[in-house]
């Protein structure tokens, strides 16, 4: 569990590159920064609701999204739930020339809730009564045993997260540069050594200067084929 600021909320850890699920005793957390940029186009925390953090289990959380959104449906709970969040980011992989498209999630592990609180800011009994009930989840993110809201700023880096449009999905794994030195590792040119002379990041193609009979000579390889030295 993250140390608590003294305004008693939560600090939101940076995006997380485990695989989903991966036990840890922090909540997630954003990088931080002297002031959070302005949230455009994003819609605020709604008036008399905070943000509150969800542990749920391993790969479970759309389906604790979907369940939790439903019994809210169900027991007319509108007025005290908000929105549900699993924020995520498009990424694109490339192999053998085939481009695939996959949703990773940002903080894998958690749900975002956006919550109504009473006067003394405790959570209502009927609505902690359904997030806990939900299957899936496992507790809130807070201290001495009481949830604890998360603080402003990471609010506006959550919530940007959630409304990001991906029109054109980043190229995961391509990370080499030219001059890059490295060793083909499947191919034709399999254990061959060059230097990275181009990069072509739309098609994945890298091509790397070998030395063949004597000669350098440019080959184009897919980024997957190679590794750095």
């Amino acid at each position: 569990m993250s140390a608590v600021e003294p305004d008693d909320s939560v600090k939101v850890e940076a995006p997380a590159d485990e695989a989903a699920g991966t036990e840890t005793a922090q909540a997630p957390s954003v990088a931080e920064s002297s002031k959070a940029p302005a949230a455009s186009g994003v819609e605020p925390t709604r008036p008399g609701m905070k943000w509150y953090v969800l542990r749920v289990a391993s790969n479970k959380e759309d389906q604790v999204c979907e369940a939790l959104e439903r019994k809210v449906r169900i027991e007319n709970l509108g007025e005290r739930v908000g929105r549900v969040l699993v924020p995520t980011a498009k990424e694109k992989r490339m192999k053998a020339g085939k481009v695939t498209i996959i949703e990773k999630k940002l903080y894998p592990g958690y749900v975002f809730v956006e919550m109504a609180t009473e006067a003394d800011g405790s959570i209502p009994e009927n609505v902690w009564f359904v997030v806990k009930e939900t299957m899936g989840v496992g507790d809130f993110i807070g201290s001495d045993n009481k949830p604890t809201s998360m603080r402003e700023h990471d609010v506006e880096m959550m919530l940007l997260a959630a409304a990001k449009v991906d029109d054109e999905a980043a190229l995961q794994g391509l990370e080499f540069v030219k001059g890059d030195r490295v060793k083909i590792k499947e191919g034709s040119f399999q254990n061959f050594e060059g230097n990275v002379d181009s990069i072509d990041e739309t098609k994945g193609i890298v091509t790397v200067l070998l030395t063949i009979f004597g000669r350098s000579t440019p080959v184009d390889v897919e980024y997957w084929q190679i590794e750095k030295m």
